[in-house]
Order: structure tokens, then sequence, then C-alpha cells
């Protein structure tokens, strides 16, 4: 049983000397008390799949068993404790269960209007490669602003593919801190995107280079687990009444994503990171944020 005590001695302790050491954060985003005020908060308001989760007025995740689901406001404050700036896009968050995993997913929804997609046929993915080059570079410089780390775009983990028939949006770019060695450890944003008559819904996987390949599958499945209500759906956009967006799919992997890619790279980065700190303070990284969410049989 993890009682508030653990949690607090165990991953409390270990979670912010980690954020600490990893150096990605000012340490005044790395405060105990935050930290500790995210994790109660999270766990309860937890829930545990299977569950139906209601995004807005827009959409249904059929959570499956085995992840847990965190709504705002609690998601929010531990992305706020992390060191990050949700906004009113962010919906939830959504972590493993099973202890052997360490990622999360971050969920939002952008009231876009209609996305058209006919651009995705001639995109050219070198184009969106350097789009995202130049926008990380530009974000850089608010991110030194405010005491983070700067960035640099590694490669394509997932070159943008998308699906016409189910609308379905999916990439992968691997970010590292600028200058760091060949070696440093690399954060993977997994970006998957569901478009719908009003707008978007984002499911971005966090994790880590060496983990993706396992990891991806959770996205997926969150994203195969998505569907937009009656009435919200692609399909259903009219053409007459209907806002259509003021930019394009491929805006979706280029501009518009740079402006949360440095968000979520800080994250990723940390989960990358976590297993250097801890292990040598004698605990397994497996499971931090999970063994959060983790109660005993008697509490189920």
């Amino acid at each position: 049983m993890l009682t508030s005590t653990t949690l607090k001695s165990w991953g409390l302790a270990l979670g912010t000397a980690a954020l600490l050491a990893c150096g990605h954060l000012p340490a005044a985003y790395a405060a105990e008390s935050d930290m500790e005020a995210a994790i109660r908060s999270m766990k309860s308001s937890q829930v545990d799949g299977p569950a139906e989760i209601k995004l807005r007025d827009q959409a249904t995740l059929k959570l499956p068993a085995g992840y847990i689901w965190v709504p705002e406001p609690a998601a929010g404050e531990m992305m706020r404790a992390m060191g990050n700036h949700p906004d009113e896009r962010e919906m939830g968050l959504i972590f493993p269960k099973a202890e052997d995993q360490n990622w999360m997913i971050v969920a939002d929804y952008e009231a876009s209007g209609y996305i058209k997609d006919d651009d995705a046929k001639d995109w050219n993915v070198d184009d969106l490669f350097n789009s995202l080059k130049e926008g990380t570079e530009e974000a850089n410089k608010d991110r030194a602003s405010r005491g983070f780390t700067e960035l640099e775009i590694v490669g394509w983990v997932e070159k943008p593919t998308y699906t016409a028939t189910t609308h379905r949006l999916v990439w992968s770019m691997s970010a590292k801190d600028k200058g760091a060695p060949a070696d440093a450890p690399v954060g993977i944003n997994y970006n998957t995107y569901a478009l719908g008559r009003e707008g978007y819904i984002s499911l971005n996987l966090l994790t880590s280079l060496n983990r993706v390949e396992h990891d991806k599958g959770a996205a997926q499945t969150m994203l195969s687990a998505l569907s937009f209500n009656d009435g919200k759906r692609y399909a259903d956009f009219t053409s007459s009444t209907d806002k259509v967006a003021e930019y394009g799919l491929a805006a979706l992997v280029g501009g518009l994503a740079v402006k949360k890619l440095g968000f979520f790279a800080l994250a990723a980065g940390l989960f990358a990171k976590f297993a250097k700190v801890i292990v040598l303070g004698g605990a397994a990284v497996a499971g931090l944020f999970t063994k959060f969410f983790k109660r005993n049989k008697d509490q189920a």
C-alpha cells in the first residue's frame, strides 16, 4: 500500500531531485509543496479504465483497462508543477497502470474550425522538417528568457503520415538540449491528431528515444479508442455554415507544432533522465508516475 508518507519520501523527494538535477527547471518550478499538492489532486480525481471519458462536447475516449485518466484541473496542476504552462486547450493526462512503463499522454482540444486536409497529398517532408527547426530556434528565445534550457531538433522518429479515411495524423520528432553530447538522453514527442468538424484533438505521447517503439503503441491505442460525437465528426462539416480553419493540415506539423514542442520536449526529457538520477539513489525508475496512482486491493 502506498501511503501519503511513502509518496512524499519516495516519489516526491526523488522526483523533485530529478527535476532539479536534470538542469531543465528553475528552482521556482520545482517546489516540493507544488508537486505534493499536484500528486494529491491527481490521486483524488483519477479514473481507472475501463471507462468512458467525455472529452468536452466533442468526443468520447473509451479508456481501456490498464490505463489511468487524470482530468482537469488536476492534470494542469501537475504540468505546472513540472514547469509547463497548460492553457484552456488541455483536457487531461493519460498514464499507464503497469509499473514497468514510464510515459504519459497529454490530451488537448483545439477549436480551430474545420481543417482542410487536401494539402496532405502535396506536402514536402523536408520543408516541414526545416519549418520545425526554424520555429524551434525562434521558440528558444522565449525558453531562454524564462530560464529553460534551449532545444535543438535531432530528426524524424516517424515521418508525418495522414490517413484520409479516418482523418488521423501521426508524426514524431526527437529533440535534445542544445549543445548536449551525442549520447545525451533524447526526448520524444509522438504526436497523434484526430480531426473533427469544429477542430481537432491531439494525444501527444511523451517518452524517450529508447522506449518510443514500444510506447507508441499506447498512443495508437488511445487514438483508436477516440471517436467524435454525432454532429461533431469530420464528415458532418457543412460548408455553408461552419467555420473553416485559417491553416491547413501541414500547419499541425510545421509552425503551430513549434508552439508546444519545447513544452513537451521538456517533459519528455525528464522521463529520459529520471533513470540516471534515481538509480543513483537506490530506487527503481520503473513506474515513477504510475506508482502515484497505485491503490491496494481493498481500495479498488
